[in-house]
């Protein structure tokens, strides 16, 4: 039986604007993509059908969140599989990745990786694929993730705040680059691709340290206190190692994630120019909340590397529109009440967002003048190539998954904890009102969520 989307506002493939288009879908795969806002009567062929008639709401791709800890299994009183994906799926985001770290044991080995998945299994409201980990001596791991499906490996050039995910010097960095880069080109057909917590540490640097009236300076639960013990120039010293490394491997592909200080955007476009395969994103959080609004005593805001001032969140707006940087995620990293229960400088540094991302982006994105075609291909299309999910998810187009959301610009509404769907209801965006809201999910062709009809419908998720 063939599912039938039309509406007057479409978001396809290579278009500047929304147009009028009707979306068919046999199978949860999109079979056929018709101009025109069109009716049962004008397709006698598909009377038999079921219609989803959107008129003049938004119909879009789901999002694709490349950056999200579920911490499944070990730390899943701080997030888990069915309550992350849910908190997504009512959001719009029918695909995320995973990342390898904070849940225990992390994801570095084959056999960790088999843990991961058995513990997600049968509870994902959302798609969900896997990165995996690089941390001192596990080099011989690579490959085997590499076959077994993960998407890529992230690592940290500062300590990550957990103690099975230790950091990676330079030397550990040359040997997994060039073990990965081996792999691949012994596989014809594989792909990956090495994600990089851009923050180097250094003899010196305050990272971690409460706050004293010597090092850092400051009151430990003034913002501006931990803001100073992560300044930009750690951003900036990775980048400039990272460009390095990847000088000598110039055939593997290499990402920044969660890129937050302005500094370092002219490192990205000169390795971009010289022709590295260098990719970075940032976050909802670095383009909708800025230090100098930031009120004292409120580690809920906190994240590493820190939201910055004013000034530096337009240059990264910035960079999003000429394509230094390449995409938008969430870095969704909840953790228990009482890590937050602290003063700045010792609370655990996450933020909270699945389900938000959208709104976020939209309400803020219209005060400078940005469509609905860029976000979407900052949060669909680009997250999709990234994870190396380009052939199926990201798009409406034929062939992909029929991944949709049915989304009303006009909506406005306030963040409450009751709309939170993540596990731990802790966030900075509480009480904010936000603009555009998502009224229906759908993955591959089946209602996952429907807001008026009182929230989620049908559990559709898949490992991929």
């Amino acid at each position: 039986m063939a599912l039938i989307f039309t509406g007057n506002n479409v978001v396809l493939p290579n278009s500047d604007g929304l147009q009028p288009a009707t979306i068919v879908v046999v199978n949860g795969i999109i079979k056929e993509i018709i101009p025109g806002y069109l009716t049962k009567s004008d397709l006698p062929r598909y009377q038999a059908a079921t219609w989803v008639d959107a008129g003049d709401k938004y119909i879009l791709p789901g999002l694709v969140d490349a950056h999200v800890h579920l911490n499944e299994p070990g730390r899943t009183d701080w997030e888990g599989f069915w309550t992350g994906t849910r908190a997504a799926i009512s959001g719009g985001v029918t695909t995320l990745v995973d990342m390898p770290l904070n849940s225990i044991p992390p994801t570095t080995t084959l056999e960790n990786l088999k843990l991961k998945q058995e513990a997600a299994e049968g509870q994902c409201w959302t798609d969900v694929a896997f990165w995996g980990g690089i941390v001192p001596g596990n080099e011989s791991s690579l490959g085997p993730l590499v076959k077994a499906g993960i998407k890529g490996f992230k690592c940290f050039l500062i300590e990550s705040g957990v103690e099975e995910f230790p950091c990676v010097t330079a030397e550990d960095l040359v040997l997994s680059m060039k073990t990965l880069a081996d792999v691949l080109a012994e596989s014809e057909g594989q792909r990956s691709v090495v994600l990089f917590h851009a923050e180097l540490d250094s003899p010196g640097n305050a990272y971690g340290v409460p706050a004293t009236e010597e090092d850092p300076p400051g009151n430990p639960n003034e913002y501006s206190t931990f803001l100073h013990s992560r300044p930009q120039k750690l951003e900036t010293d990775a980048i400039s190692l990272i460009t390095t490394l990847q000088s000598h491997i110039p055939t593997l592909p290499c990402h920044i994630v969660h890129l937050s200080a302005s500094s370092a955007l002219p490192l990205i476009r000169g390795a971009k120019s010289a022709g590295l395969p260098l990719t970075a994103e940032t976050c909802f959080h670095y383009l909708c909340l800025e230090a100098d609004d930031i009120p004292a005593g409120r580690p809920d805001f906190k994240c590493c590397p820190p939201i910055r001032e004013h000034a530096n969140r337009e240059l990264l707006w910035d960079a999003l529109k000429d394509g230094t940087l390449d995409c938008v995620v969430s870095d969704h990293s909840p953790c228990v009440a009482e890590l937050k229960d602290a003063d700045i400088m010792n609370a655990w540094g996450g933020i909270s967002t699945l389900g938000l991302g959208l709104s976020l982006l939209w309400t803020e994105g219209k005060k400078r003048g940005i469509t609905i075609n860029q976000i979407v291909t900052w949060t669909c299309v680009k997250t999709a190539e990234h994870a190396g999910l380009g052939n199926k998810k990201g798009r409406l187009a034929v062939g992909h998954d029929a991944d949709l959301i049915i989304w009303d610009p006009e909506a406005s509404y306030k963040v409450t904890k009751e709309m939170m769907h993540f596990k731990n209801k802790m966030s900075p965006y509480e009480e904010m009102t936000l603009s555009g809201q998502v009224e229906q999910t759908y993955l591959r062709g089946h209602l996952a969520y429907d807001r008026l009809a009182g929230g989620f419908v049908e559990r559709a998720g898949e490992l991929i």
